[in-house]
C-alpha cells in the first residue's frame, strides 16, 4: 500500500553501492539462492508422495511460483519502509522493519519469524533424514542409518543423525559464513546431479524415466554449478570486508564435505572386498 501510494524512492538506484567482483556477486547467489532451496527438497521424499507422477512436478512448479511471489512481495515492502542504507546496517530487518511500521506492536514480528521456523525445520528433518535414510539403505553411509523405529516406522536414527548435524552447525559465530558453506556444497552436489541426468539422458535415451525432465531447464539449472567454477579459478581475486579470503576456505571446508558421502562408499567397497 505505501508503494502504491507514492513511497518508491528507495527504488530509484536499488544497486547504488553494489560490488561487482566475480567472488561478491556468486556469494550473493548463494546466500539468494540458499532461500529458495526446499524445491530440492521434495525430490528425495518422491517415497512418501502419493502417485508422484503426477504430484511431484505440480508440488513443484506451484511451491516455487508461490514463494517466488511471496518472497518478491515481502522485499518490496521491505525496501519500501526501510531505506537500504539501513537495510544494510540492521542484524534483522524484519524487527527494523516492524519496529519502523507497527510502532510499539514490534515485538510480534519476532514471535512470528519464530514460529515460522518451526515449518522450516519440521520439512527439512523430514527430508534430510530421508535423504540419509536411502543413504544408509544403499551402501553410502553407514548402515544403521537406514533403521527404523519398529513401532513408528520412522527413521530414527537418521533423524536424529540430521538434529546432531544442526547442532554442530550452530556452533557457527557467523550465519551467514555459514549459509555460504551450505551453498557452496549444496550446489556443487546439484551440479554434479545435474551433469549425471544429462549424461544419462545422452547415452541411455530410451531408457524408463517415469518422471521426466526438461533438457532445457535442466541446462539452465547448471549456471550455478558453472559460477561455481568460476569461483573456484576467481579465488583470489576477492577478498571479504574483514580482510581474509572466503572463498579460500569454502574450496578447502566444502569440497571435503562433498565429497565425504562418496569416499565412504569407496571405503566400504574395499572393506566389503578385503572380507570375501
Amino acid at each position: 500500500m505505501l508503494y502504491i501510494s507514492g513511497r518508491y524512492e528507495n527504488f530509484l538506484d536499488p544497486f547504488e553501492g553494489t560490488k561487482y567482483g566475480v567472488g561478491n556477486i556468486a556469494i550473493g547467489f548463494y546466500q539468494g539462492l540458499f532461500a529458495y532451496n526446499g524445491w530440492n527438497y521434495l525430490n528425495v521424499v518422491i517415497e512418501e508422495l502419493q502417485e508422484p507422477k503426477k504430484n511431484l512436478p505440480r508440488a513443484i512448479i506451484i511451491s516455487c511460483v508461490l514463494v517466488t511471489i511471496v518472497y518478491i512481495l515481502t522485499n518490496v515492502a521491505y525496501f519500501t519502509t526501510v531505506p537500504p542504507v539501513e537495510m544494510l546496517q540492521s542484524s534483522a530487518v524484519a524487527v527494523t522493519f516492524a519496529q519502523k511500521l507497527y510502532g510499539v506492536m514490534w515485538w510480534i514480528m519476532p514471535v512470528f519469524v519464530a514460529l515460522s521456523t518451526f515449518g522450516g525445520v519440521n520439512g527439512i528433518l523430514f527430508t534430510s533424514a530421508r535423504l540419509f535414510f536411502v543413504g544408509g539403505r544403499e551402501g553410502h553411509m553407514p548402515q544403521i542409518l537406514s533403521y527404523v523405529q519398529v513401532n513408528r516406522m520412522t527413521p530414527a536414527p537418521a533423524v536424529f543423525f540430521v538434529g546432531l548435524l544442526s547442532l554442530v552447525y550452530l556452533c557457527s559465530t557467523d550465519m551467514y559464513r555459514l549459509i555460504n558453506y551450505v551453498a557452496f556444497a549444496n550446489w556443487m552436489a546439484i551440479g554434479l546431479c545435474v551433469m549425471a541426468l544429462l549424461w544419462f539422458r545422452h547415452q541411455r535415451p530410451n531408457a524408463d524415466r517415469p518422471i521426466k525432465n526438461w533438457l532445457r531447464l535442466r541446462t539452465f539449472e547448471k549456471i550455478p554449478f558453472v559460477e561455481h567454477i568460476l569461483i573456484r579459478s576467481n579465488m583470489s581475486c576477492d577478498q571479504s570486508d574483514d580482510g581474509g579470503d572466503d572463498f579460500r576456505i569454502l574450496s578447502s571446508d566444502d569440497d571435503y564435505s562433498s565429497f565425504g558421502a562418496p569416499l565412504f562408499q569407496e571405503v566400504s567397497l574395499a572393506v566389503s572386498r578385503s572380507r570375501r
